[in-house]
C-alpha cells in the first residue's frame, strides 16, 4: 500500500507499508526532507498503532535524508521502546553516512540490507522468500 497523499507537497518521497509475518517494512523512494517527511511519519504511526513486534524502515531507495527525517528515526525509535524491535535498512551515501554523522547508528540498529535486517530482528518468516 502506497501512501503519498496530494495534500502534503510535491510527489518526491514514496512509502510502502508491507507486512512480514507480524512486522511491518516501512519502504521509503525518494527524499527524506521537511516537505515530504510527514508521508513516512504517518505511515510509521499508523504501522505503530497494531503494536507489531518488529518494525524495519527501510531507506536502501533514499536519496537524500535531512536533519527532519534523521528526527523522525529517533521519534520512532523512542516510540518502539521495548515493545517493538527497531531497525533502519541504510547502506548509501545519503542515508547510512547521516545516521553515522549524528551517531544515531549506536543507538539505533542499522542494517545494510533488507535481509540482513530480517535475520538481525529475527523476521525471518518461513513462507516468505527473501528480498
Amino acid at each position: 500500500m502506497a501512501v503519498t497523499p496530494d495534500d502534503q507537497g510535491p510527489t518526491t518521497l514514496e512509502v510502502a507499508v508491507e507486512p512480514l509475518g507480524q512486522a511491518a517494512i516501512l519502504s521509503a523512494t525518494g527524499e527524506v526532507d521537511m516537505v515530504t517527511v510527514g508521508r513516512l511519519e504517518v505511515a510509521a504511526h499508523r504501522a505503530l498503532e497494531d503494536s507489531p513486534p518488529a518494525m524495519v524502515v527501510d531507506l536502501s531507495e533514499v536519496t537524500f535524508l535531512s536533519s527532519a527525517g534523521l528526527k523522525l528515526l529517533v521519534r520512532l525509535h523512542e516510540r518502539a521502546g521495548t515493545t517493538t524491535r527497531f531497525g533502519v535498512v541504510a547502506a548509501g551515501p545519503a542515508t547510512l553516512r547521516p545516521l553515522q554523522l549524528m551517531g544515531l547508528d549506536q543507538d539505533i540498529a542499522v542494517y545494510p540490507t533488507r535481509a540482513d535486517a530480517v535475520t538481525g530482528l529475527d523476521l525471518a518468516d518461513p513462507a516468505t522468500p527473501d528480498r
